[in-house]
């Protein structure tokens, strides 16, 4: 089954490179190669393709924030040649980040995840948000665990996780009193997690609920103060868990 693409890039060069890289994908068809932003949230809205490919940087409208105007997103690859808009990016809840100038084998490993992301099963229920508390994991004889932080190892309690911030293929745990980013997924850390004690509110966060100070519609407060943003993705079921406890 061949997956439909739309270019985004106000660079001839780069919609022209793109379209190739495209075109020698035998499950991908370009469905449409636009360098006006404009036009191409109107395209997005009429006929939206699979997958889009969009730069973040064009006038009139930048990428990042045609995504945040954009209701039904498809799968979005960002582009751009500034590494420092990627934390922007997978705020908004993008598939990947190709930095230019883009090589043909990255670009073949950003594919096979997609393809790997469209083939998983829960990516075959249709309308079905992932739930937000962590199915049982294996048992947990200690509440603690250990990361690597460099050469060295260290010791994280359950209990001091205030949040945890997921940045690509790697993940940054916020406790009071320090931080420490480590090679690890947030998927793997919510199965360990005790279930039941931290929850998803996006994409890229996980928040621990004895933590939680304040709940509004599109963040919520955590640890001190610090605001972390709730995705419409898990919203429902995180408003829940919270009006489930609300004293009436």
């Amino acid at each position: 089954m061949k997956r439909t693409c739309l270019v985004v890039d106000d660079e001839p060069m780069a919609r022209r490179l793109l379209e190739q890289y495209i075109g020698r994908m035998p499950n991908l068809e370009l469905t449409g190669s636009l360098g006006n932003p404009l036009q191409a949230l109107q395209q997005l809205q009429e006929t939206p393709p699979d997958i889009l490919f969009l730069d973040v940087q064009m006038p009139e409208l930048t990428g990042t924030s045609l995504l945040k105007v954009l209701q039904k997103k498809p799968i979005v690859v960002l582009t751009t040649a500034y590494s420092e808009y990627a934390l922007e990016g997978y705020e908004l809840e993008v598939t990947d980040y190709l930095l230019k100038p883009i090589t043909f084998e990255r670009f073949v490993k950003c594919v096979e995840r997609i393809t790997h992301q469209l083939a998983a099963p829960e990516a075959k229920i249709a309308a079905a948000p992932p739930s937000p508390t962590a199915p049982a994991g294996p048992p947990v004889s200690e509440p603690f665990f250990f990361v690597k932080d460099g050469t060295k190892s260290v010791r994280i309690n359950f209990d001091d996780i205030t949040h945890i911030e997921g940045l690509k293929d790697y993940v940054k745990i916020h406790t009071e009193e320090k931080r420490i980013t480590t090679l690890q997924s947030l998927k793997n850390l919510l199965e360990l997690l005790p279930a039941g004690d931290f929850v998803r509110v996006h994409h890229s966060y996980i928040v621990a609920l004895r933590w939680i100070e304040e709940v509004h519609r599109d963040e919520v407060h955590v640890g001190g103060g610090t605001v972390v943003p709730v995705s419409d993705t898990y919203r429902k079921d995180f408003r829940q868990l919270i009006d489930d406890r609300q004293l009436k």
